[in-house]
Parts: structure tokens; C-alpha cells; sequence
């Protein structure tokens, strides 16, 4: 599983990015496309969920279906949003049962201290649903830090409390947060009905150095979310406003670490288990039950032949998942209990030689419900000197099918296909890049293909819908151009533009992907100077398709492009007591995600930190 992070200053030519390999390596060596948002940009910028700060990497689009807190899907590189793999603090956080999608929404960014986003097919590092990439999510650092407590308040009814703190005695260290947030939200299809959310969350991380060359460690977190939504009646698909849903992910980590000379070592074992339950009239509609038992091991080895230095990776997974569906409104006809296994080898060698890095990694995936898989990638980075260096890239990427996919869930009206196949998909990129103290400029081409994507079908004769692998393949392509400067702690500014080009067969020809925008970009900006701390971001997204299904048939049709502005300003009126206010979608922007589902306007929020004294 991916380790526990290391902590290095931002926008800096040795920062250490851990998702690139299965060993952390340094950012100036990785030929992966990578961006790091570390603990001091989330706090100043503020925002109450990750999903906000995801609007912030090149190439990610963020689909909200309402205001915060609703069901948010994430869109890498034109991928689908079932091909994004999810790790908190190394658990992979996927949820089985919610067609392998990530919840989004339940992220609290009061929990989080880096965010990291690997873009393109990882699935020879990382396994399944790595299609357009990988984002991991670490948490609670190792060593003391004071106790401290937030409150914040302000529109929509919103209202926002953490706490967090860590202890350290001897070779033993231990790290506990909470957050919860909620908000009234607003009225999203018209009728006075307003839906707002809740969210309750919380994480724990303790390690022992047994001795100089072993160390054991635990993590776990719970994040629990409630949102009203807006939608149609299960019975008589009118419209109606009385819809909710309830989310749950609990998950815990063990594992030990050995370090001695030229070997190291991990084990780790965790367990998670989720529920999403969907209420209409606060009635139970139906519900689904997930879990996850992994085990896994990795071994590496460093050593010389000459002039070249190597670095040699052997992991092994084992996993068990299971599915658990009941309803009380189609008389359990869709109740089902389903369980998949399957083992994972994976071997990666990185070599350095000069100025000229270089990485191959090749992993089987042996599933017991549908047929194996077997993944590559190769990359490259060479440093041509003055801070330019060129890299290269090509890699496979597999997601497998969800539960839902191969057995159904709606009774007569969709059926299962189990002899589906996982998806899969092959991209390269290529990046020119330029890295000094205080500047970093890099701009990348890539492109991919999807191939046996699984996707809807109708038989009219029947009236039953299914899934298949289709035979023709889904485009992606795309430009990214980021810049990052830093002038001390005073201010750090990234910018970036992306480019898409995302289609799918659609009879002979194709078309434009759906939620996909083809020009969208940000820029953010940071930095403190003596008391005042301050941050503000700007999003852009651009027009994209989507479809709407409130007529029949169904029909294309044009979201509008958008900016999305935030900024938070704080003051430290002791080494205690810190005051801040907050503005979201300061342009008071009127956009949809998706059809339909209207957002936020404008909001303003002010708060009070408190941190003991160190």
C-alpha cells in the first residue's frame, strides 16, 4: 500500500512524492505527472471539503449534483469517475459497494494535512480503477503538536467545528482528529425546499520505533455524511424534494516497517467497511453494505552495478471483498449477497545513472470472478542541466467491474452480466520542465485509449437493460501547462491550463464525453507575513456536455463555463488565538455541475482558531 508521507516544504526541487513508485522518490525524478497540496495551503485556503481543492489540478473536472456536501464525482484526464483510485493514510477507500466510485463529499478537509493527485494509468503500481489516475489523501503527521480547536459560521447556515492534536513520549507517538461541518444548503429544483448536509468525521494515527530498525504503526479513520437531494419519486418518478441518503467508510491499518542498510521491508493488513443507506420521506428506500480485507507485503533492495544505482521492488496483495444490497421497496427482489477475491504481484526496478532516471514496473492481477490482468509501465526523465529536464512516460491502466455491473440490483428492469471483463486503457505523455529555487514550469502532452469500457444496453424486446464490454475505444488527449512560483513565505502562487479532447463510440462515429470540460484551469496563491496569514484560489471550468433525461428521449444538452473564486484571510492576535473570514464563490457564479442540479451562490464565513501554547 502506498507509505506514510514524508513532509517536505511546498514548491521545492526536492519535495518527495509518494504515489510516482512504490517507494517514495523525489518530484525532480519522477517522470509522473504530480500535484502536491500540502498543509499549509489547505489551512489557508480553508475550504471545508478536498472536492474544492481538486478544482485546483490540472485536468481534474468536479461534478457536484447540488450544493457542497451532495454526490460529487471526480474526472481525471477524461476518465470515467469509476477510474480514480482513492488511498486514506495507505487504505485504498474505493467503495465496493457504490460501483467502485470514491465518496468525494465525505472528504473533510479539516483531517487532511497533504493531498496528492498522480494523473494517468497506474494500474502496474496501484491496481484496479488507476485509469486516470491516483489521488491519496494523508492525514495526521508523526510527532507532538499542540491541541488546537476551530469554529467557523456563516451562510447558508453553515456551521463548522474541528479539533485535533498528537502526543510523543520516547519512541512512541500518537495523533487524533475531528471535524464536523453541516449546512442548511439551498433549494435546488424550486419549491422552497432546501437541501443541506451533514458531516461527522474523524482519524487516529499512532507508530512505535520498536528499535533503530523496526517500527509498528495504526491508522484508522470514520467519515459518516448526510445530504437531502433532490430527484424523483422511486414509485411514481415525479419530482420530488424529499429524498436523503446516509454515507458511512470506517477503515483501519496496521503495519510494520524493517529498515536495515540496503533493505526494506513493509506489512500492513486493513479493513474497511461501508453503508449507504437512501431514505424517501424519511422512509428507508433501500441500503448497501461494503468490505474490504487486504493484506499486503513489499520487499525492496538498493544496490550498484558500476555507475548505475538500482532499485528493486517486489509487492504482493491479497484481497476479499464483499456486497451486501436490501430494499424495502421492491419487496427485497434486489437483496443479494456477492463476494469477489483476488491476489496481486508486482515488481518494479528504478535505475539512476547520471543525469538520466529511468523506471519499469509490470503487475498481474489473478481475480476469481472475471478474467486476470496484467499491466505495465515504463518512464524516463533525463536532466539536461540549467534545472531542464525531459520526461517520458507509457502505462496501462484496469478497472474491474462493480458488483452491480456483473449481478444487477433494479429487479425487471436491469440485469448483471458476469462475464464482463475489466476495462482497460493504454496512455503516454511526454513533459518538458524547468525547476529552479523559486520557479517551476512544466508542460505535458499525453493521450489515451480506453478499450472493453462497460457500458449500458437496452433490449427493447425485453425491456431489460444490461451491461457489455464494448469493442470500440473511448479518446482521450490533452495538454497541461502549470507554473509555480515562491517568493519565500510571503506568497506561492500555482497556475495551471489543461486542454481535453475526451470521446466516445457513439454508432460509428464518436462523440464528446459528458461532464468533461475542454479548456479548464486555476490559479491559487498563499503565503503569511507576521500575523496575517492569507489564501484565494480561482477555478475555471469551461462549457461541457451533459444529458437530460426530464424529456424523453433523453438529449444532449450545453453546460456553461464558470469561475469559482475563494479566499480566506487570518489574523493572529496571539500565539493563541487566531481570527479569520472566509468568502466561496466570491463572483457569486450561477453554474450547474450537472443538468439541473443548481449550486451555491456567494457565501461568507468567519472564524476563531484556538492552539495551545508549545
Amino acid at each position: 500500500m502506498i507509505q506514510a508521507p514524508v513532509d517536505a516544504p511546498p514548491i521545492a526541487t526536492d519535495e518527495i512524492v509518494i504515489t510516482a513508485a512504490r517507494a517514495p522518490e523525489q518530484a525532480s525524478e519522477s517522470a509522473a505527472s504530480v500535484t502536491v497540496i500540502d498543509k499549509q495551503r489547505i489551512e489557508r485556503l480553508g475550504e471545508p471539503l478536498l472536492p474544492a481543492l481538486l478544482r485546483l489540478v490540472p485536468s481534474a473536472a468536479v461534478a457536484a449534483s447540488g450544493p457542497a456536501g451532495s454526490l460529487t464525482q471526480v474526472r481525471i484526464r477524461g476518465a470515467e469517475a469509476s477510474h480514480t483510485l482513492l488511498f486514506v493514510d495507505g487504505i485504498r477507500a474505493n467503495d465496493p459497494a457504490s460501483i467502485n466510485e470514491p465518496h468525494w463529499e465525505l472528504l473533510n478537509a479539516d483531517l487532511a494535512s497533504r493531498l496528492e493527485v498522480l494523473r494517468g494509468p497506474q494500474s502496474a503500481l496501484w491496481g484496479s480503477e488507476a485509469i486516470g489516475g491516483v489521488v491519496a489523501v494523508n492525514g495526521l503527521g508523526e510527532g507532538a503538536s499542540p491541541p488546537s480547536l476551530a469554529a467557523e459560521a456563516g451562510s447558508f447556515g453553515f456551521r463548522r467545528l474541528s479539533a485535533s492534536g498528537g502526543v510523543a513520549s520516547g519512541a512512541a507517538n500518537a495523533a487524533l482528529a475531528v471535524g464536523w461541518q453541516r449546512s442548511e444548503g439551498i433549494d435546488v429544483f424550486g419549491g422552497g425546499d432546501r437541501d443541506g448536509y451533514r458531516n461527522l468525521s474523524a482519524r487516529l494515527r499512532a507508530s512505535w520505533q520498536v528499535s533503530p530498525v523496526l517500527e509498528v504503526g495504526v491508522a484508522g479513520f470514520s467519515l459518516n455524511g448526510r445530504n437531502q437531494f433532490d430527484g424523483s419519486d422511486p414509485v411514481t418518478f415525479a419530482k420530488t424534494h424529499d429524498l436523503s441518503s446516509r454515507n458511512a467508510l470506517h477503515a483501519a491499518r496496521i503495519w510494520t516497517g524493517f529498515a536495515a542498510e540496503s533493505w526494506n521491508a513493509t506489512a500492513s493488513a486493513s479493513l474497511l467497511g461501508s453503508l449507504n443507506r437512501n431514505d424517501f420521506a424519511g422512509d428507508e428506500i433501500n441500503r448497501t453494505r461494503g468490505r474490504r480485507q487486504s493484506l499486503s507485503g513489499q520487499v525492496e533492495h538498493r544496490f550498484t552495478t558500476g555507475a548505475l544505482a538500482h532499485l528493486l521492488v517486489a509487492a504482493v496483495d491479497l484481497e476479499r471483498e464483499e456486497f451486501r444490497a436490501r430494499d424495502l421497496t421492491f419487496g427485497g427482489f434486489t437483496d443479494q449477497d456477492r463476494d469477489r477475491r483476488h491476489q496481486a504481484l508486482t515488481v518494479e526496478w528504478r535505475g539512476e545513472a547520471g543525469p538520466l532516471v529511468a523506471d519499469f514496473a509490470v503487475r498481474r492481477d489473478s481475480f476469481n470472478r472475471f478474467g486476470d490482468a496484467t499491466t505495465l509501465r515504463a518512464s524516463s526523465v533525463l536532466d539536461v542541466g540549467r534545472g531542464l529536464s525531459l520526461a517520458a512516460s507509457y502505462g496501462e491502466g484496469i478497472a474491474q467491474p462493480s458488483f452491480s455491473d456483473l449481478y444487477g440490483f433494479f429487479p425487471g428492469s436491469f440485469v448483471g452480466n458476469p462475464s464482463l471483463k475489466p476495462e482497460s486503457s493504454r496512455g503516454v505523455e511526454a513533459s518538458v520542465r524547468y525547476r529552479s529555487d523559486r520557479i517551476q514550469i512544466a508542460l505535458t502532452g499525453y493521450r489515451q485509449r480506453l478499450r472493453d469500457e462497460i457500458a449500458d444496453v437496452f433490449d427493447p424486446a425485453t425491456f431489460l437493460a444490461s451491461t457489455i464490454n464494448r469493442e470500440t475505444r473511448s479518446h482521450r488527449s490533452g495538454i497541461e501547462a502549470e507554473l509555480g512560483w515562491r517568493l519565500g513565505d510571503v506568497a506561492r502562487l500555482t497556475a495551471n491550463y489543461s486542454y481535453l479532447r475526451a470521446s466516445e463510440p457513439d454508432g460509428a462515429s464518436q462523440v464528446r464525453e459528458i461532464r468533461r470540460p475542454r479548456h479548464s484551469g486555476s490559479i491559487a496563491i498563499d503565503g503569511a507575513s507576521g500575523r496575517l496569514g492569507y489564501g484565494a484560489s480561482l477555478a475555471f471550468a469551461g462549457a461541457r456536455r451533459d444529458t437530460n433525461f426530464e424529456v424523453f428521449p433523453a438529449e444532449a444538452v450545453r453546460l456553461g463555463s464558470y469561475w469559482l473564486g475563494g479566499a480566506r484571510v487570518a489574523y493572529a492576535l496571539s500565539r493563541r488565538v487566531e481570527l479569520f473570514a472566509r468568502a466561496a464563490n466570491a463572483f457569486d457564479e450561477r453554474y450547474q455541475d450537472v443538468f439541473g442540479y443548481r449550486t451555491e451562490g456567494r457565501s461568507l464565513h468567519a472564524g476563531i482558531r484556538l492552539a495551545a501554547r508549545r
